[in-house]
Parts: C-alpha cells; structure tokens; sequence
C-alpha cells in the first residue's frame, strides 16, 4: 500500500467540509465572510517537526491560499507548510 510522507517541515491534511454554523467561546456567531479566510482539515500526517504541536488525528484550521492541493488514492489532501497552520480545534467544557 502507498501513502504520502511529508517532508522538510511539511504537514499532510486531508481536506473536510466544516459547514456548521460556528461560534465563539461567548457565543458570537462566526459569519460566513469570516470563514472563508480560514479552512479546517484533519492532519494525516507530518514531517519530523521537533516539539510539532500538532498529531495525526488533530483538526486544524489553516490559511485560505496555503498549500499544495492533490489528489491521491481517490481522496483530496492538502501538502503546506508546519507555520501554514493557524490553530488546532480542541474540546472543551462547557461553563
């Protein structure tokens, strides 16, 4: 079986569709025109990136033109750079 293995301080994400309706911790609604500039994917895998705050599994968002889009195996990934990523989604609770 083939797979892609980032290199050289790259991180593979595999592109998703985050369509729902996003807020902020104090409940202020993302609008759309804000979304556009960022985009989510799943990180599949990255290159050897000492201290990476990032895994394989994470979600994270990333900048809108960032990247290299491709096609393999039948699915869309994204090839970018470590510092392409803006932010990881994390859960947290409730107040």
């Amino acid at each position: 079986m083939k797979e892609l293995q980032p290199i050289n301080q790259n991180v593979l994400l595999e592109i998703t569709e985050n369509r729902a309706e996003q807020r902020t911790a104090s409940g202020i609604i993302i609008p759309d025109s804000a979304k556009e500039k960022q985009k989510v994917a799943k990180v599949i895998a990255i290159s050897k990136i000492e201290n990476a705050e990032i895994a394989p599994g994470d979600v994270v968002l990333y900048k809108e033109y960032a990247g290299t889009e491709i096609e393999f195996d039948g699915r869309n990934f994204l090839l970018l750079p470590y510092n392409e990523i803006l932010s990881k989604v994390v859960e947290t609770e409730s107040i």
